[in-house]
């Protein structure tokens, strides 16, 4: 089973991209990030005659996740439990073939000590509270997505640069380590230990020809579907070319 993530940063401003990447790599759930559209305007058919089908929860201009799966999400989530009706569309969860897949945005933060970077530490606790209010840790769950933290020194070009920034703050690790203390584990890592490996390189200055770039695209899981986990790897490929997204696709084999 093959389960993976991508930012793309405009679903539509993609579509060919996405349409093109899905025929190489085949995954069976890719979980989509930052889609940018309403549900009414997602280009379902285009995937849809792929073979594959449509779950989503978007919002006009920002934020935006889907669910395109080789076979019929069961159990769908849409959001926080504890969300108002107006919230940003962050949350998309399924399962497949057994397999809980939760599919998340996380908050971007904007600014270190903002209002807004308090909700992300917020999001990530409510996102711990849902998993113990819905899942066991002996499950096989999997959490993939845009996590906006890079966990450890070895996630970026230049630590010494970023220590203490939005995306590489002490108070989002911990947030991001909270929430993996529930019984979660960062499946990239079971692998590939070295660092040097990105998903996220910045538009501005060249940097993902310079590899300035930060792993904030995570798959996580429990170690009852780790032992599963074959590779995780990243398709750096995906952010070549003309007007690609910012993100690199990540990509989970299980047996």
């Amino acid at each position: 089973m093959r389960i993976a993530t991508w930012n793309v940063n405009s679903v539509r401003m993609r579509l060919p991209r996405v349409v093109e990447w899905l025929g190489r790599q085949q995954p069976d759930v890719l979980c989509l990030q930052e889609t940018k559209t309403v549900d009414a305007d997602f280009p379902r058919g285009e995937f849809e005659a792929l073979g594959y089908h449509v779950e989503v929860f978007g919002q006009k201009t920002y934020n935006g996740v889907a669910l395109l799966s080789r076979t019929r999400a069961l159990a769908v989530v849409r959001g926080l439990p504890d969300d108002p009706p107006d919230a940003d569309r962050r949350l998309i969860g399924g399962v497949f073939e057994g397999v809980r897949v939760i599919g998340v945005y996380v908050p971007n933060g904007t600014e270190v000590g903002s209002e807004r970077f308090a909700f992300k530490l917020a999001w990530f606790r409510r996102l711990r509270e849902m998993l113990e209010a819905s899942c066991s840790t002996g499950d096989p769950v999997l959490i993939c997505g845009d996590f906006n933290v890079a966990p450890e020194d070895r996630d970026v070009h230049d630590p010494d640069a970023w220590r203490g920034r939005l995306l590489f703050h002490p108070d989002e690790q911990e947030a991001l380590r909270h929430l993996m203390a529930w019984g979660l584990v960062d499946a990239f890592r079971l692998h590939e230990t070295r660092g040097g490996h990105y998903t996220w390189w910045d538009y501005r200055a060249g940097a993902f020809h310079r590899g300035w770039g930060l792993r904030i695209d995570l798959v996580l899981m429990t170690e009852a579907l780790a032992a599963r986990c074959r590779s995780v790897t990243i398709d750096r490929d995906a952010r070549k070319g003309e007007k690609p997204s910012d993100h690199a696709p990540v990509i989970a084999d299980l047996v």
